[in-house]
């Protein structure tokens, strides 16, 4: 691939991320079901990881996180670093163990959507004091609803893939 060709990929898989930013930033939001708010980003590291591999997975869950760290208040920097590692670690899952398909998406969603709840629950518990079954009741559901986002985020990446990443998937 030439230069030219890779900043036209990574400017398709950016306006890809737009149209899922936009859902999880302001009209998700709106109307939370269960009481909470799918996560949509994580989804998009994932897609994109599981297709393109470790190395650009790494780098695409950096964009993402620095993205979600400058979007939403409250944020200490270590979505940046967290993402760009499940960035790397379900591109290499992927193109070692799984398979670049939505089912290996899906584990990969869901490893580290539960990382991250786990993550804000070992925080809330330690820092705040708060119980462990009034979190559980926010993380489960905020688990659940976001991974079923997971196969609308895998065919916009995996349509923008079969055009612009490489060859087409099954």
């Amino acid at each position: 691939m030439t230069r030219r060709d890779l900043i036209h990929k990574w400017f398709v898989y950016a306006l890809g991320l737009l149209p899922v930013w936009l859902l999880d930033a302001y009209i998700l939001p709106r109307w939370p079901l269960w009481g909470v708010v799918p996560m949509l980003l994580p989804l998009a590291v994932a897609a994109v990881a599981v297709l393109e591999g470790a190395y650009a997975g790494t780098g695409f869950g950096m964009a993402v996180g620095l993205l979600w760290e400058l979007a939403y208040p409250g944020g200490f920097g270590g979505l940046v670093f967290f993402l760009a590692l499940a960035g790397m670690a379900m591109g290499a899952v992927s193109q070692y163990a799984l398979s670049q398909s939505f089912p290996g998406c899906l584990i990969c969603s869901a490893g580290v959507l539960a990382m991250i709840v786990l993550l804000r629950v070992a925080r809330w518990l330690l820092v705040n004091g708060a119980g462990l079954s009034d979190l559980l009741q926010v993380g489960v559901p905020e688990f659940l609803w976001s991974l079923a986002w997971t196969p609308l985020v895998w065919l916009l990446f995996r349509s923008i893939y079969n055009r612009v990443g490489g060859t087409k998937l099954a």
